[in-house]
């Protein structure tokens, strides 16, 4: 299966708790900090709430 890199580009300062707690799921917890997840339809779940936070690149 592929993955899919997930990078953390904006601060989570303002948003949402909902948000916040998918944010740090995904493993992210600094601006800048990338993840490696696999690419399924949880992950590209997380990534749709999580939409205005991150940036994401597909391999």
């Amino acid at each position: 299966m592929a993955n899919i890199k997930i990078k953390l580009v904006k601060s989570t300062n303002k948003a949402r708790e909902s948000e916040k707690a998918t944010i740090r799921a995904l493993g992210l917890k600094k601006i800048g900090q990338t993840v490696e997840k696999a690419d399924n339809e949880a992950t590209r779940g997380m990534i749709k709430k999580a939409v205005n936070y991150v940036a994401v690149e597909e391999n």
